[in-house]
Order: C-alpha cells, then sequence, then structure tokens
C-alpha cells in the first residue's frame, strides 16, 4: 500500500502549514499598508519571512538528520501558531516585522522535517510516485490559502483573516501530534553492523545551483503577483475576483501536474523553460491588461504552466544532476532557491509598485522569464562540455 494512516495525516498537516504560510502572504502587504508603512516596505514585510526560512533552511536540512522529525515539526507548527497570532494581533509594523522572521523559521522547520518525515511512510520502490502526491499537496495548499484568505479579508477585514492562519497552525499541530511514527533517525548500517558516520555538513550542491536559480527567476513574478495583486486591482480600480486567480490556478495547476507527469523524461529541460517562459510571460500580459474577470481568470492557468510547471521540473533536474545518492543535498539547494525567488519576489514587488506607474509593473516582471531561459540554456552547454570532455578523457 502507497499511503499509510500515518502518511494521510502527514500529507493532511502539510496542506494545513502550507494553508497558512500562504493565506498570510497575499495579506501582509495591505496590512502593512493599513499600518502606515511605504509601498517598498510592505514588499519587505512580506519578504522577511522568506529571508529568514532561507537562513534557517540549511540548519534544519542538518538538524532533519540528526533528530527525530516529529520534535522539530512539533516546533515549526508551534513556533507558526505563536506568530500568526502576533501577526493577527499586531499594533504596529515593528512587531509585525519580528512576527514574519519568526513564522519564517517555523515554516522552514516544516518544510524541511515534514517531506522527509513523509518519504520514511513510503515503500522505498514507490518514493517517486509517492513524493509526487506530496507535490500535489504542496501545490494546493499553496494555492487554496491565498484565495481563502483573499476571500475572508475582503468580508472580514485583515485580522481575522491572519486568525485564519494561525487557525490552520493549530490543525497543522494537532495532526503532528496525531502520527503514530515519530520519524525517529534512522542510521545506516555498516558491513560490520556499525552506523556509517554521518554526512558532512554541507549547504548545497553545485551541481544543482543552475535548477535552483531558474526555479528562483520563476518564483520571483509568482510571489510579486501574489503580493500585490490585491492591492494592484484596488489601486487601478478595478472590480475583479483576486481570490479567484488563486482558485482557478490551484486547478490548473492540479491537472498540469497529471498530464504532464511523464513528459520530462520526453521532453527535457530547456525544452520546459522556454515554453513555461512564455506561458510564465503571457499570463503576466494579461494581468498587465485586465479590465475585467474574463483577464484576470484567464491568466491564472499561464501562471500555472509557468511558475507551478516549472517548481516540480526544476526540483528534478535538481536531483537528476546529481544523483540518487546525494537526493537530500539536492532538494535543500532547490528549496535555497525557491526561498530566494520568495524573498525578491515581494521586495521587488513593492519597489515597483511604489516606484513606477501601474501600467509597467506586470509588464517589469516579465524580464524574469528570459533570464531563466538564458541560465537553462547556459547551463545545458555546460553539461554537454562536461560530458564531452569527460568522453574525450576516456577514449
Amino acid at each position: 500500500m502507497l499511503l499509510t494512516r500515518d502518511g494521510v495525516v502527514l500529507l493532511a498537516a502539510t496542506f494545513c502549514y502550507l494553508a497558512s504560510t500562504m493565506l498570510a502572504n497575499p495579506l501582509v502587504a495591505g496590512f502593512a499598508g493599513a499600518l502606515g508603512a511605504t509601498a517598498a516596505m510592505m514588499g519587505v514585510l512580506t519578504a522577511l519571512m522568506n529571508a529568514c526560512s532561507l537562513v534557517v533552511r540549511p540548519v534544519a536540512g542538518n538538524l532533519a538528520d540528526r533528530l527525530p522529525k516529529r520534535r522539530l515539526a512539533l516546533a515549526g507548527a508551534s513556533l507558526m501558531l505563536v506568530t500568526a497570532l502576533g501577526q493577527a494581533l499586531a499594533p504596529n509594523t515593528a512587531l509585525l516585522a519580528v512576527m514574519r522572521l519568526a513564522n519564517g523559521a517555523g515554516y522552514s522547520l516544516c518544510s524541511v522535517c515534514m517531506s522527509t518525515w513523509f518519504a520514511q511512510t513510503l515503500p522505498p520502490e514507490r518514493l517517486g510516485q509517492g513524493m509526487g502526491i506530496f507535490g500535489l499537496m504542496n501545490a494546493l495548499g499553496m494555492a487554496v490559502g491565498p484565495a481563502l484568505g483573499i476571500g475572508v479579508a475582503d468580508a472580514l477585514g485583515y485580522r481575522p483573516a491572519l486568525g485564519l492562519s494561525a487557525a490552520f497552525a493549530a490543525l497543522s499541530l494537532v495532526g503532528i501530534l496525531l502520527v503514530r511514527d515519530g520519524g525517529a533517525v534512522r542510521g545506516a548500517q555498516g558491513a560490520r553492523g556499525e552506523k556509517d558516520a554521518r554526512p558532512r555538513l554541507s549547504l548545497l550542491d553545485r551541481r544543482a545551483v543552475p535548477a535552483a536559480v531558474v526555479v528562483a527567476l520563476f518564483t520571483i513574478p509568482y510571489m510579486a503577483t501574489q503580493s500585490f495583486l490585491v492591492s494592484y486591482a484596488e489601486a487601478r480600480g478595478l472590480d475583479v475576483p483576486t481570490g479567484a486567480f488563486f482558485t482557478v490556478y490551484a486547478v490548473s495547476l492540479m491537472a498540469l501536474r497529471v498530464l504532464l507527469g511523464r513528459a520530462f523524461d520526453r521532453v527535457g529541460f530547456v525544452p520546459f523553460v522556454v515554453a513555461s517562459g512564455v506561458s510564465s510571460a503571457a499570463s503576466l500580459v494579461l494581468l498587465a491588461t485586465m479590465t475585467d474577470a474574463v483577464g484576470l481568470l484567464l491568466a491564472a492557468p499561464l501562471m500555472a504552466g509557468g511558475y507551478g510547471v516549472m517548481c516540480s521540473v526544476c526540483q528534478s533536474t535538481a536531483v537528476r544532476a546529481v544523483g540518487a545518492e546525494h537526493v537530500g543535498l539536492a532538494n535543500s539547494t532547490y528549496y535555497m532557491g525557491f526561498d530566494v525567488g520568495m524573498t525578491l519576489g515581494p521586495v521587488i514587488g513593492g519597489a515597483l509598485f511604489g516606484a513606477v506607474d501601474l501600467a509597467w509593473f506586470f509588464p517589469a516582471l516579465m524580464v524574469s522569464a528570459p533570464a531563466a531561459v538564458a541560465v537553462a540554456v547556459l547551463f545545458g552547454r555546460v553539461g554537454r562540455n562536461r560530458l564531452a570532455g569527460k568522453e574525450a578523457n576516456e577514449m
């Protein structure tokens, strides 16, 4: 059986902690503005969580190999619960900034532990299939959270919506407590029955860096959109259902991941980057020119074909680049690129929102698409040159 009881509970807990995080992300900019923050500061406050996550993630990754997963996941979810409540109750931007930073640490602990813990529940021969389901749950939490948060904020205001973020964190905490297997550290046994030495401390694998850079470049425009879509629509006086953008995005992404599940093996990295770059750019064009809900809702599946698809493609590329014996470090490197994009996206979005005409907000973000293609093409050439050099040396 692929999914055990513990595996199902971990999937639910994963959805809840991601929904908690992503629910707050598109609201923080507007909430900070209501507290008196400038446009640039709105972006910085949104990005603080991911900046902290980027710093904490390598530490969390190494701790996950040395401590029981339940212990770290409980610490992460508890921290997310406390800081989500702190965000909802923050009376000023200073306290909001502190809560965002601490929330990033909790998010980092959960993101590293939950994926490793879930993998331990899977049969080794079906690890890839199981992690694909885990990826779908990630995508669902990252898409449903923003849609729900925007809907609640529109109806009740920022503070109740941020309070809902705390409720999801509490549900994740309950799920973690309900898992029977505590995720104990599993040492590999050597030929003489002795435990193998733990791997040395490493921050990243340079072979996975190109894929990490590409996912960062695709994440920047998505996070800028997620953080400022509501404020952008309000500033332009558009009566559009901004929350529905993320709902359509979620449905489209799940459909695309099912349809394209095996396509990467046949198509390759560079063609995927080109196709996703075109899709992402087209989405930004529609957002820049929209006048009603039609343009908004057409942009959502195109964004899924860009950013959403590339998240899976880049993670697979990172793993392929390093080989099966370094999968953990490859995933860590990939997530560091992901964190960079999630940090820079709101900051760049805030700078653009406050400094350029609104008509140029989304077109300016389109620069990331050709930059990603350039990195992917260079990565392909370097890889071919290294292979050719290896073959020449063997002759």
